[in-house]
């Protein structure tokens, strides 16, 4: 693969001050979404046993991969259904916490076996399967797919179906909301670009622009408060009083989901239909594993490109699918939720130029100290949705550059790649997704925009794939 520009490579070592910063960044990125996943859930699922649970699962990881592919697990948000279908099915919540354990193994499963096939079958057929033609547009659609929700976080609004059902009117507050958003954005690129090369601030521009929109969100809040105008109060100071204080064991540990689960037992619960339950649990995790396996390879074909190896051949395909799909156990196991490689976490390395696995090790054991921490991670809480909006729009805006990227040497005059391409940025950009739903109203199962692209790529690329003309051949016949 072609040499990266990197500031930091995987097996460089900042020094351990910077490291701690650098980490900070990267813990900034992901923790919206990774505690996210809980809140939505519901069902008393703690936020810090998730964050806990997300740096296990990528302690996990790492492990298995050697310490060769720096990136951050967090919280998978393709498992919602799933999640809500174990609690649904289950005879009580305490079952409920169980069931999401053990579809998380089943899940896990999947992961192990398709890594036995990779480590005796090799990883070649990926490539044939899935050439640059096919994954180029697919990642792209991984940030594409996301964009929604960075342009509604920065407009104040938590995720995009709220955006959509207040009609895109603009008042008060969300002029003041994208204030706070282009004060962010505009520092983080103005750090990235302007700053000394190779120097420290160019390290840390999501750091800078955080803490600048924090500040700036900050000072409107407080003249919001003095003049008694609410439209200028950015803020929410509500989540440091409703910050699930009540999640906490003792006052100092989180309530981690196996504690609940295990619970139980000792609560006398009815284990009468487990059979039936265990089959719905299948039914709700398996097909999803199957789906993130495809999103999971687009991670690791543009985290290879941003980094200059092939993480599919070294460490291999077999050893990052079973480092993500045991980490995926372990983050269940105490957080209640399948983890996944975070495409935030890919955006920053490559917006970094840092890709020191130092600092995703880092990164994970500063999630898990945190998390026991709850004054702090309710801090992190807290930073308003348009500092973490105008954050996302450039990280996602990185995935689907680096996606496009992918592309650049394909030829593109020849019809057959233009169709793969075509099929899937319109496919994923359009929101082509299917929902089903599980027997019994157990819950449904969503194959995502992602997912369903790359399945028509994958399909038109067989079909037309045969006898395609490379960009030589279209030259000399040109």
């Amino acid at each position: 693969m072609a040499t990266n520009n990197l500031i930091y490579d995987v097996n460089d070592k900042p020094s351990w001050g910077k490291t701690i910063v650098f980490a900070l960044q990267q813990l900034l990125a992901i923790m919206a979404a990774t505690i996210a996943v809980p809140m939505i859930v519901g069902n008393g699922l703690s936020t810090s046993a998730a964050l806990f649970g997300a740096g296990v699962g990528t302690i996990v990881y790492l492990l298995f991969t050697k310490s060769k592919s720096p990136v951050f697990l967090g919280s998978s948000f393709a498992f919602l259904g799933s999640m809500f279908a174990a609690f649904a099915g289950a005879a009580s919540m305490s079952m409920g916490y169980l069931g999401i354990i053990i579809g998380a193994v089943f899940a896990g499963l999947v992961y192990v076996i398709l890594s036995l096939i990779c480590k005796f079958c090799g990883s070649r057929w990926i490539s044939k399967v899935m050439p640059a033609v096919v994954i180029g547009p697919t990642v792209a659609i991984i940030g594409l797919s996301l964009s929604g929700n960075a342009v509604a976080n920065s407009f104040g609004y938590g995720n995009v179906d709220a955006f959509r059902a207040s009609g895109g009117v603009i008042d008060w507050h969300v002029l003041a909301c994208i204030f706070v958003a282009l004060v962010t954005l505009l520092v983080v690129i103005i750090v990235s670009v302007y700053s000394k090369p190779k120097g420290f601030l160019r390290l840390i521009p999501f750091v800078v622009g955080i803490g600048a929109g924090y500040l700036t969100a900050l000072a409107m809040t407080g003249v919001g408060f003095a003049l008694n105008k609410e439209w200028l109060k950015i803020i929410d100071f509500n989540i440091f009083a409703n910050a699930g204080w009540d999640k906490f064991i003792g006052g100092w540990c989180p309530e981690f989901t196996f504690i609940k689960a295990f619970g139980s037992f000792s609560d006398g619960t009815s284990f009468a239909n487990f059979g039936a339950y265990l089959g719905t649990l299948a039914v709700a995790y398996i097909p999803v594993a199957f789906v993130v396996f495809a999103e999971h390879i687009a991670d690791h074909k543009n985290l290879s490109s941003i980094i200059g190896k092939d993480l599919l051949e070294e460490p291999g395909l077999h050893r990052t699918l079973l480092g993500d799909g045991v980490g995926s156990m372990a983050g269940a196991f105490f957080g209640g939720a399948c983890n996944t490689t975070y495409g935030e976490s890919v955006g920053c390395v490559a917006i970094s130029g840092n890709a020191s696995i130092r600092t995703i090790w880092a990164t994970a054991v500063m999630a898990i100290i945190l998390s026991f921490f709850l004054p702090f991670s309710t801090l992190l809480a807290s930073i308003p949705t348009p500092v973490m909006g105008s954050v996302c729009i450039a990280l996602y805006g990185f995935i689907a550059v680096s996606g496009l990227k992918m592309i650049q040497k394909v030829n593109l005059n020849d019809n057959r790649n233009l169709f793969v391409v075509s099929v899937i940025l319109i496919a994923g950009v359009g929101g082509f997704a299917m929902t089903f739903v599980l027997p019994n109203a157990a819950g449904t199962i969503t194959l995502t925009e992602v997912a369903c692209a790359l399945i028509l790529g994958i399909i038109v690329n067989v079909i037309v794939g045969p006898n395609r003309k490379t960009e030589e051949e279209q030259s000399k016949e040109e």
